[in-house]
């Protein structure tokens, strides 16, 4: 009993001793309030609705304990502009927000801001150590009720992924503790909230993946820095050697954001939080960038026909991809797995192409060339590679297969992001982990895939309408993503099937071309073979005319899961996309987002026979002003896209 007094006394000690610090946003809704005792707990509020209950953060250093005792407290109000380089959803961005900085003895500082459609954290250090060794971060999301999540089973021990899980949607309680979710996390309330977990500015850092723990919380683990590895193919690792600690880095440093979007669905297709809070652009040359897009051979296997040479892997094949790039205005070629000697030598090309020939053919006639390659030889030799690439006249790299998530291959990423922009090279990131900062910090990182992509149409029924309308609420809203849409053959459900050789995609024509508006990425790949597009002339054309950044992006109406509407403007151009699950449906698609005067609709929309004939689709062209309203009318598996031109 004495014992029990003691402990009860101790408790209420400790709950006195507590500060706490409340924050709110501009508009009011979202309320922060920050606990300081022992520890750092803060807990969350949207428009009246409680979204956390008291959760637990902090940072751990081996050798080094953090005092709680805080120094000084500083608050202000955020009001600027953004503008962005490669602009992914917008051109520019408004910052405004409410700051809270709560700065400890010892040199350390968490820093929280509260946003009109989200809220984040970050930890500060200013160590007079030149290096410390973090152990730890505690990073604790208690729900106040049992949401609906949008769940990627993973299961490695070593976080060894490419990030290519299907979405499932389930209760946070029944969230199994031994599967985790990379980020980033999209999740429902009872109420309808939309919440999104995701992190930015993540630099010399490992990525951070959520558990399930008791009830409605997550938890955050971190992948070890891994010391040694065996390679069990050319791309395949087995970790044989982890540290005690997840990073080793400099003792003055901002951390990650912790990033949790708030808001509904529709306006989450808006939300620019993740790209707004990361590292600003590098400030060298950048009039060299060109976001564009991409014709890909490895979907079509290199399947060509109706020609006089034998397609494959070769310099007729290759100069082929450039005609019809050059005839379409796309900006690239990409020569995938193959085009090299071997996948560990890739500064020889394979002797069956002569790659002078087609990097100069391709020069000629205004279209660059991209070269894929596995990350294992440019671990070995990146400048060197990198020189040749450069020398040989090359725009661009798809670099594939990186499959660990810790702080070593965080920096890797950034290695290829800075000798690249050093050598005017773009970037495209396969088998990898989500964007978080990186993009916006080196503008040649236009895209990742760590999406479970179109590519997987060749052996899995997976890649169906209803993922397409995942994706959006998730993996998107970390950043740009390769998807590589544009099929020619569009099946039903029930037509649908597996083929390797000659690819077909879930959904109707329309559907695919929705989503060239629809998904974000300043690379997006055409992955259909040249010979189907020459004679689907009409379907291509339109594809090709569609742009891949965007100064302006409005979303109309969205339910994650099941449909969305939105418009996007480059120029003084509007671009309209519906896309839609297995349930046909009809929208409106309201036109106030246009400026003055008339515009010409060009309209690509589901035909008659759409539900029966998956590649049927009608093309009109009608006249519309600012305020009008557009019917779209969308069949099962379907898609609408227009263009607006003004007059």
């Amino acid at each position: 009993m004495r014992r029990l007094l003691l402990f009860l006394m101790l408790s209420v000690a400790v709950c006195a001793s507590a500060k706490t610090y409340d924050l709110v946003s501009p508009d009011g809704k979202v309320k922060v309030a920050v606990e300081i005792g022992e520890a750092i707990e803060y807990s969350l509020s949207y428009d009246d609705e409680e979204i956390l209950a008291p959760s637990r953060i902090g940072l751990e250093f081996k050798g080094k304990p953090l005092s709680y005792s805080v120094r000084k407290v500083t608050r202000r109000t955020i009001d600027q502009m953004h503008y962005a380089v490669v602009p992914v959803k917008a051109r520019e961005s408004r910052e405004h927000c409410s700051e809270l900085k709560i700065a400890f003895k010892g040199n350390w500082t968490v820093v929280f801001r509260a946003y009109d459609n989200g809220v984040a954290y970050r930890f500060e250090t200013s160590f007079n150590d030149a290096e410390v060794y973090v152990t730890d971060e505690t990073a604790e999301y208690v729900f106040a009720e049992d949401n609906d999540v949008y769940w990627a089973n993973e299961k490695n021990p070593d976080f060894i992924t490419h990030c290519e899980a299907f979405f499932r949607e389930i209760k946070l309680s029944e969230i199994v503790r031994e599967q985790y979710a990379y980020l980033p996390v999209s999740m429902k309330t009872p109420e309808g909230t939309r919440l999104v977990i995701t992190e930015a500015d993540m630099f010399d850092y490992p990525n951070m993946f959520l558990f399930g723990g008791d009830g409605q919380t997550l938890d955050a683990q971190y992948p070890a820095v891994v010391l040694s590895y065996d390679m069990r193919t050319d791309r395949d690792v087995t970790v044989t050697q982890k540290a005690d600690y997840i990073a080793k880095t400099d003792g003055t440093r901002t951390y990650p954001w912790r990033v949790m979007t708030i808001g509904d669905d529709r306006s989450l297709l808006e939300n620019n939080l993740a790209w707004m809070l990361s590292s600003k652009e590098c400030s060298d040359d950048i009039s060299w960038l060109r976001p564009g897009k991409i014709s890909w051979e490895w979907w079509a296997m290199l399947n060509v026909y109706g020609v006089d040479f034998e397609a494959g892997v070769n310099t007729d094949t290759y100069k082929y991809y450039v005609d019809f790039a050059a005839e379409y205005g796309l900006e690239y070629i990409l020569m995938d797995e193959g085009w090299s000697a071997s996948t560990m030598n890739v500064v020889e090309p394979n002797p069956e192409l002569d790659l002078a020939e087609i990097i100069s053919y391709a020069d000629s006639k205004g279209v660059g060339v991209v070269l894929w390659t596995l990350w294992t030889p440019m671990m070995k030799d990146m400048e060197g590679i990198l020189d040749t690439y450069r020398d040989w006249g090359v725009k661009g790299i798809k670099i594939d297969f990186m499959q660990m998530c810790d702080q070593n291959m965080v920096n890797f990423y950034e290695d290829v992001a800075r000798e690249c922009f050093e050598r005017h090279l773009l970037v495209d990131y396969h088998g990898a982990f989500k964007p978080a900062g990186l993009q916006r910090k080196y503008p040649n990182a236009m895209t990742y895939e760590g999406v479970y992509g179109m590519e997987h149409d060749k052996c899995s029924y997976d890649i169906s309408p209803e993922h397409d309308l995942v994706l959006p609420f998730t993996r998107m809203v970390a950043g740009p993503m390769d998807y590589t849409p544009g099929a020619t053959i569009n099946a039903t459900k029930e037509d649908f099937r597996e083929r390797w050789e000659h690819p077909m995609s879930q959904g109707t024509r329309s559907h695919q071309a929705a989503i060239f508006i629809a998904f974000e990425s300043p690379l997006t790949m055409m992955c259909d073979s040249p010979s189907n597009y020459y004679r689907n002339h009409e379907y291509a054309r339109f594809l090709a005319s569609i742009p891949t950044v965007w100064d302006e992006t409005v979303a109309i109406e969205a339910k994650a899961g099941d449909y969305l509407l939105m418009a996007r403007r480059n120029g003084d151009v509007w671009y309209v996309a519906g896309l839609n699950d297995w349930t046909g449906r009809e929208l409106q698609a309201t036109l106030d987002f246009l400026g003055e005067g008339e515009y010409e609709a060009e309209i690509f929309s589901d035909g008659v026979n759409a539900n029966r004939w998956a590649e049927d689709y009608r093309l009109e062209r009608v006249k519309v002003r600012k305020g009008d309203a557009l019917p779209v009318k969308m069949a099962n598996g379907g898609g609408w896209a227009a263009i607006l031109r003004p007059l």
